[in-house]
């Protein structure tokens, strides 16, 4: 399997996280995040259980493995329940222009070009307008201003986890594993300790299941794979097609209609984060 297969396959799984994570907004954050990435995990067990080594990272790469799916996933579900579902999709997926604008910043030897300042604006236009087209949904009870926040937490956080990966040693894609199960673990200790119980029924497992063992568990693994064989500034290219396909089954699973503030907003996040890419 090629690298650019890897990247689409990934890029595949995670077009249905947001319409996932909207389909079990009744469940509190910290389970449906901590379930989803235990499951999530699960793949790479029968390779640890052959190789002990497989798992066996410095404390920060675990750290940094933590803060990114931990906190991304986090972000992105509370902010899914308290926005309008779709705007905040498209404010989340400014991760690939935040990756642009954070690089000379967190990486030694890379400056800021006139074009990267360009981009920018036009991605944070595009979040704006997101936002503005948002006042309807919010009125209507799809939810509320303040849910934007949390999306651009959790764009920022996968953006500087994304870059940071690069400052570590390297490690094996199994790795990727340990991630996921370290990090489900703390959410689910959070949720023992923040939120009321929640029973699921069987809909809700199901789709917790394919919640875990897709977006939030096969994805990462053929990300990290096609990183590792492929070229990254084109696999980088190829990530801009996941707000659109994620914003369209969002939209189907919703049932809204295109709106013209949505059409617009998403063209102008794509086409800054192009932008950004082609400025590098």
């Amino acid at each position: 399997m090629s690298p650019t297969l890897h990247a689409l396959a990934a890029i595949a799984l995670w077009g249905t996280l947001a319409s996932l994570g909207t389909s079990l907004s009744h469940l509190p954050p910290f389970l449906l995040t901590g379930l989803a990435l235990v499951i999530g995990s699960v793949m790479s067990w029968p390779h640890v259980l052959r190789n002990r080594q497989a798992w066996a990272v410095p404390a920060r790469t675990l750290a940094l493995g933590i803060y990114g799916l931990f906190g991304f996933h986090f972000l992105l579900f509370i902010a899914l329940r308290y926005a309008p579902p779709v705007e905040a999709n498209l404010v989340n997926y400014l991760w690939p222009l935040f990756m642009v604008v954070l690089a000379p910043v967190l990486l030694p030897g890379m400056s800021l070009k006139p074009l990267h300042l360009v981009a920018a604006t036009l991605g944070f236009l595009g979040a704006a307008i997101a936002i503005l087209g948002a006042r309807e949904g919010a009125s209507a009870g799809g939810g509320s201003y303040w849910g934007f926040v949390p999306a651009l937490g959790s764009a920022f956080i996968w953006a500087s986890y994304s870059l940071w990966t690069r400052r570590v040693a390297a490690f094996p894609t199994s790795a990727i594993g340990l991630f996921g199960l370290a990090s489900g673990a703390l959410s689910l200790v959070c949720h023992a300790l923040l939120e009321p119980s929640a029973a699921l029924s069987a809909r809700d497992w199901l789709l917790v299941v394919l919640c875990g063992l897709g977006p939030l568990g096969a994805a990462f693994f053929f990300w990290d794979m096609a990183l590792k064989r492929g070229d990254a500034r084109q696999i980088g290219i190829l990530s801009y097609i996941t707000p659109l396909v994620s914003t369209a089954l969002l939209m189907l699973v919703t049932g809204r209609p295109l709106s013209w503030t949505i059409a617009l907003a998403a063209a102008l996040i794509i086409s800054a984060a192009v932008m950004g890419t082609r400025a590098r």
